[in-house]
Parts: C-alpha cells; structure tokens; sequence
C-alpha cells in the first residue's frame, strides 16, 4: 500500500490540507449564522449555493483547465477559495455569502477535478489502492477539520482566516510536485434520460443522498447549536457523523455484495431514518446522547451514495458506466442544491429542531421508492455483481479513478461513451 501511494504522497497531502480547511468552513458558516440570527430558509439558501456552484463548476472549469493547464488554473482556484474564506467574516451578509457560496463551489470543483485528474494519471494498476488511499484521506481530512472551529470560535475573524491558511498551505505541496502533467480534462456528458431507464434506484439514491448531504452539510451545526451545544461540541456532533460515515462503508458494502443491493438500500434508509428521529427525541437530553445518535445516522445516511453508484455499475455495461456514474454525481450535486433550502424552510417554520425529520422524511420517501421497485424488476444476477467501494461526492474525475470503470487511458477516442446496448434496464 505504502509504496502504491508514495509516488503521489505530495497530491494527498496538498488534498488532505485542503479539505481540513473546507470542513472547517461548512461548520463554521452554520455557526456564525445562527450567532448573527439567520432563518433557516436564509441559511439553506445560502449554503445551497455551494452545491449550484458546483455543478456550474463542473461544466465551466474542464474548459479553462484545458487552456491554461493544471498547475496554474489549481492555483488560481486555491487563492480564490482563500480570498473568499475571508470575505465570509468581513462581510458578514446573506447575499454576499450567497455569491461567495457559488464562487466557492466553483473552486472548489475545480481543485478535485485537477487533484483527481492528477492521481488518475498515475494509477495504472495501483487503481485500487490509489483510490482508497484518496477516499481514506478525504473522509479523515474533512472529520478533522471540524475541530479546528475551537481554536478561535465562530465569532472571531480569525477563524475565517485560519480557513484561508490551510487553503493556501494546500498549494505548497502542489506546487511543487513532481508528477507530471495529466492530460486534458473533458467536460461530462450526462445521459439522466438513460441512467433512469436503466437504473432507476441508482438515479433516486443519487439524487435523494444529494438531498440529504446536502441538508446535513448545510444546517446541521444551526441546529446542533440551537440545541445549546457550544463550538466544540458542534464539531464533535459533525465529525461523527463524517467517521460514522466512513466506518459504516465497509459493513454496509458487505452485505451488498451478498444479498439485492436495493433491499440493503431500503435496510439503510430505515435505519438511517430512525436515528434522524432519535437525534429528534434526544437533542434537550444530553449532548452524549446526541453525538451517539448523530453518528448512527452519518454511519447509515453517507452510505447512501456508494450504494447508488454500486447500483449503477451493477445495470450498466462496462462501457457505460463511466458515464453512467458522472451523470450520477451531477445529479447528486443538483439534489445537495434542493436539500438545504427545503430543510430551511421547514426549520424556519416549525423550529430548528425539526431538522432531524426533515431528513428522516427524505429517507423514508427513497426506502419507499425502492421497495416500489423492488416489486416491479428482479434483481441483478449475482454474476453481473460489481464490487462495492466507500466514495462521497468530489468531481467527475473521480468516477474515472474508480477502479471498477474501464481504463480510459486504453480505450479509444472515437469509441462511443453510451453505446444503446448492453445493459440490463429496469432497477
């Protein structure tokens, strides 16, 4: 492992420091704007920026990195995510961190898709080891990141200035790499029409853990601070559902590959909604309690996307689920936009703390989905089975590191990304 992973050891570094800055700030933003008396309708607007900034992102940036290459188009996306860091506490405005919200998802895009097209090239037959050791470090840079909002609190300036640190820390090791080049980033096609025909669970679990994360990552630690939880205790009830999350992907992968990947789905949606409502029932009891339940709920809810996108590699042939799996993230991406408004407006409506049920209500509505579906189509054979990897939102670069996708490095540019046959349609 360790020799897989030491050629591109100064990606993961720049990466890993880069992502304990964007933990920090999600956290940090719900904090500040419930210290500042935000609604939640204002605060699930503004933090759904981020995720409309992603996705614009996705389209928009393959094209500049083409033109100005990697190494410059990485830095100008760090030193913008920096910039905007401290704009955050120095304009402390709705809709200015509205635009600072979109302008960030765009870096934000950008900078996975160049470290991803980085590590991609040089892979070669350490895809699965590379690909692991880049989920690994993403789930522990992005759980560790939460505690740094106790150093300074949500109401110091400093806070947001140490975000901008680590957004420029993370340059030093890119920039000086020693790996070369990849080659061109290509913006994604995104076939939705066909991903639902062909799998229609693996488009509702996309977009439904899209609405979810999304909520999750945009108001839970408003709500964890209404319910007199103090900065660092926040951090603690955020990082657990980031490690529960990442824990639950090994046990939960498990079973997928043994038994229909839809009847764990509908299994997860409703564990993960029972302990939504117990984060309801528990949140004036003790912050113990809270922790707990919240990292059940991460354990079970962030599992959601790997079941999907195991869903879609297991309908799809292996020429299409590349593709395939772009048009996931991008859908995903579109319900993280939905999910924070909607819970906001619930939470702006009934009270912070109806948060937990706005997210259980999302999960049981997928869980039923997909015994829907379950009813109407048989599952897949258990030779067409694809394996199971841990993965969360990034670029659509990641999808073509996933070891279970062709190498597109063999394959050739004429040859058409979403031939019409070889696929087995219906779930």
């Amino acid at each position: 492992m360790i020799t897989a992973i030491l050629p591109v050891s100064s990606l993961l570094l720049g990466m890993a420091i880069l992502l304990a800055g964007s933990g920090l700030i999600g956290t940090l933003l719900g904090l500040r704007a419930s210290v500042e008396g935000f609604t939640g309708l204002s605060l699930g607007l503004i933090m759904s920026g981020f995720f409309a900034g992603y996705i614009i992102g996705a389209f928009a940036c393959p094209p500049l990195i083409r033109r100005i290459g990697h190494i410059r188009a990485f830095t100008a996306m760090a030193a913008l995510a920096a910039v905007v860091s401290l704009l955050y506490g120095m304009i402390v405005n709705p809709w200015v961190w509205w635009v600072l919200r979109v302008i960030h998802g765009v870096t934000m895009v950008a900078i996975y898709m160049i470290i991803e097209s980085w590590l991609n090239e040089q892979m070669h037959d350490k895809r699965g080891k590379i690909f692991a050791a880049y989920m690994m470090v993403s789930f522990v840079a992005l759980g560790l990141g939460q505690f740094m909002i106790a150093i300074y609190g949500a109401e110091h300036m400093g806070s947001f200035a140490l975000v901008a640190i680590f957004y420029s820390l993370g340059l030093v090791p890119i920039a000086l790499t020693p790996v070369s080049q990849p080659t061109p980033i290509q913006t994604p096609h995104l076939p939705l029409a066909r991903l639902y025909k062909v799998s229609p669970v693996g488009f509702a679990g996309g977009l439904m853990s899209g609405l979810v994360s999304g909520a999750f990552w945009g108001l839970s630690a408003a709500f964890a601070a209404a319910q007199g939880l103090d900065d660092f205790n926040v951090a603690i009830f955020t990082a657990a559902a980031i490690f529960g999350g990442a824990f639950m992907q090994w046990p939960v992968g498990h079973a997928s590959e043994h038994r229909d990947r839809r009847v764990v789905l509908v299994g997860v949606c409703v564990l993960a909604a029972v302990c939504a409502v117990a984060m309801f029932g528990v949140a004036d009891m003790s912050v113990m309690a809270l922790v707990i339940a919240t990292g059940l709920y991460g354990g079970f809810a962030f599992t959601i996307y790997s079941l999907a996108v195991a869903q879609t590699h297991d309908r799809f042939h292996s020429s299409e689920a590349l593709e395939a799996t772009k048009a996931l993230l991008v859908l995903h991406g579109s319900g993280a936009v939905i999910g924070p408004v909607l819970a906001g407006a619930v939470m702006s409506a009934l009270g912070a703390r109806s948060f937990p049920l706005v997210l259980a209500g999302m999960l049981v509505v997928l869980a039923l989905f997909t015994a829907w579906r379950i009813r109407c189509e048989a599952p897949v054979a258990d030779a067409d089975l694809t394996e199971f990897l841990p993965v969360h939102r990034t670029s659509v670069m990641a999808m073509e590191m996933d070891p279970r996708t062709p190498d597109t490095s063999t394959l050739s540019e004429d040859a058409p990304a979403m031939p019409p046959d070889g696929a087995q349609e219906g779930a």
